[in-house]
């Protein structure tokens, strides 16, 4: 097979992940703002807040209101998941709990970045193949990628709301390959999700290439990511 002129690659969950869970980073933060709670329970309560959220592309929003517009897309779910949790109420004020929430998500704090992601990122780079990021999360990701000394690797990132489609609909992935100038089928796309990455990308004509990640350890890549 042929080298491809492009390789993308989604973030969380395939170059980094929280550590431990979600659960665990909000019921530490909580247990710091004074309220005790289940982490087993606010990882229930999350992944049912967020499977339930509508995609965050925000397709007819003004670039300057986005950031904006993601920080509230975030707080609903926040809010959702403490209430699901049935401790929302425990908290004096839960907006101002949020911003802290929020801000250390944008931090190296809460994340991890995969035993075989570095070593990944440089064979490719040394192989001379440019290298992009397509991913629904939001603007913090820039943040994110410098504190976790990642965005090096990459030319090109595209997310959801500044493409204006979240994966898996075709628009993403094609604003993305219109920054390297290259046909979709000169191009693969990493991610952990069948339905975002690996179906999202083939329907957009890519080579989608799922990373069926371990979630004990991080790592179990298929053979083109190592």
């Amino acid at each position: 097979m042929s080298n491809p002129k492009v390789i993308f690659l989604d973030a969380v969950g395939t170059l980094f992940g929280v550590k431990g869970s979600v659960g665990e980073v909000y019921q530490t933060l909580a247990q710091q703002a004074g309220v005790s709670t289940s982490a087993q329970q606010l990882d229930q309560a999350f992944y049912r807040s967020f499977a339930a959220a509508d995609a965050m592309a925000f397709p007819d929003v003004p670039a300057v209101e986005i950031p904006h517009r993601e920080y509230l897309w975030w707080l609903a779910i926040a809010r959702d998941t403490f209430q699901r949790a049935d401790v929302f109420n425990h908290f004096a004020d839960f907006e101002s709990f949020f911003e802290g929430v929020y801000q250390h998500f944008a931090t190296a704090a809460p994340w991890i970045i995969y035993g075989d992601t570095i070593d990944s990122l440089k064979r490719w780079h040394h192989m001379g193949i440019p290298l992009g990021i397509i991913s629904n999360f939001d603007s913090r990701i820039y943040a994110v990628l410098d504190a976790l000394e990642l965005r090096q690797y990459f030319q090109t990132i595209t997310i959801s709301t500044e493409a204006r489609a979240a994966k898996p609909n075709p628009l993403i992935f094609t604003t993305a390959l219109q920054k390297h100038g290259c046909s979709a089928q000169e191009a693969w796309h990493v991610g952990d999700s069948r339905k975002d990455d690996l179906k999202g990308a083939n329907a957009a004509g890519l080579r989608g290439i799922w990373l069926k990640r371990s979630k004990q350890t991080g790592v179990q890549a298929p053979t083109q990511f190592r």
